[in-house]
């Protein structure tokens, strides 16, 4: 019996790439037979690391076999996936919503409205699924799936983020004496990097001059919304503090983990959120805007916000900043919720759903 999983796009540095590598590794533990199968690979990545799905060439099953399938964007697996004479598993990492594409290309725009297009051709036709958090688990509800759904968070490789940071970005931003707020996520508009602009700028300006806010992400594919993020910049006068990084390797990421004084997130659509466990990691401790997978990935660490007000937002910042008793106490929440993502713990949570369903398909 082999356990196989497919992936629209396999990329290098993204949560759903790294989510299918992880499990690759677990599979291999766990004894089975397993591959990758793509339809596009990531140049950066060796040919080597998964099997090229040509047209609608599906790789070869038997009934007994497994395929779980990453959900996260459009794709002809969505349909082409019915075919396949096996088991099947949905691993749902949601779908950016088209509303937040707006002012986009319409191609950005499609791939969203044709991306909920598979998700409900895939209803009735999956055995079981796997959602990253709750809120992906109810989405998947609200489009009519009804087979069983369990919750399992993205596998991370924790150990991962014991490499050393690049040494260049620790000395340039590190050691000047500036605060720095850190927001880790690509350019956007869903993440609302707009109202992060907006609480760093009343924070910079009217409370600590001597910060720096660091957007760390590539904007591949969202360079109209970037300019516009860094026109609002030097409108509202603190371009000079804004650092957009664009794609930046591991250790520089890394690198400004180690020297952020808060994690931001004001972001309004995310299925899980990684950034938030790395920041749990770094013991930066996290503010947040209650929405989406947010308040599920946190689950009561951090400081959860429910108002964008900018000025209640830099004012938060700044007291976390000072406040060395809140700081710990976040922080030492933040330590408890990042136990729930340890790779052993969430390997085991896995292993156990996957045997739970292949026994029953044996019975």
């Amino acid at each position: 019996m082999k356990v196989i999983q497919m992936i629209p796009t396999l990329a290098l540095g993204d949560a759903v790439g790294n989510d299918t590598f992880a499990l690759k590794k677990v599979l291999m533990d766990l004894g089975y037979e397993t591959s990758i199968h793509t339809h596009v690979l990531d140049s950066r990545l060796p040919d080597s690391c998964c099997e090229i799905i040509i047209g609608n060439q599906m790789p070869e099953v038997d009934e007994d076999d497994v395929v779980i399938y990453h959900m996260s964007t459009e794709s002809r697996l969505n349909f082409d996936l019915e075919t396949m004479n096996c088991r099947k598993i949905m691993i749902y990492h949601n779908i950016t919503p088209v509303e937040f594409m707006k002012d986009c290309s319409y191609t950005i725009q499609k791939h969203s409205i044709a991306g909920y297009a598979g998700l409900k051709n895939l209803v009735g036709k999956i055995d079981y699924c796997l959602a990253d958090s709750e809120f992906n688990k109810q989405d998947l509800i609200k489009y009519g799936y009804t087979c069983p759904i369990d919750v399992r968070p993205i596998l991370i490789p924790l150990d991962d983020y014991k490499k050393k940071p690049d040494s260049k970005t620790i000395k340039t931003y590190g050691s000047d004496g500036f605060t720095n707020i850190l927001f880790v996520g690509r350019i956007a508009p869903n993440k609302k990097h707009e109202d992060i602009i907006a609480a760093f700028a009343y924070y910079n300006k009217n409370v600590n001059s001597k910060s720096r806010l660091i957007l760390a992400g590539s904007n591949s594919g969202f360079e109209n919304y970037d300019a516009k993020l860094k026109k609002y910049a030097e409108t509202l006068g603190v371009m000079d503090n804004v650092i957009f990084t664009g794609h930046i390797s591991f250790k520089e990421i890394l690198a400004f983990y180690s020297i952020a004084s808060v994690f931001l997130c004001m972001s309004e659509h995310e299925g899980f959120c990684v950034p938030l466990a790395e920041a749990m990691f770094f013991k930066v401790p996290i503010i947040a805007y209650d929405a989406c997978a947010i308040p599920y990935t946190l689950d009561g660490s951090g400081a959860l916000i429910d108002s964008k007000n900018p000025v209640e937002v830099a004012l938060l910042i700044d007291r976390i900043v000072k406040d060395e008793e809140l700081r710990n106490k976040i922080i030492e929440g933040q330590n408890r919720r990042l136990e729930d993502f340890q790779y052993e713990k969430v390997k085991e949570l896995f292993a156990g759903y996957l045997k739970d369903f292949i026994n029953k398909g044996k019975a």
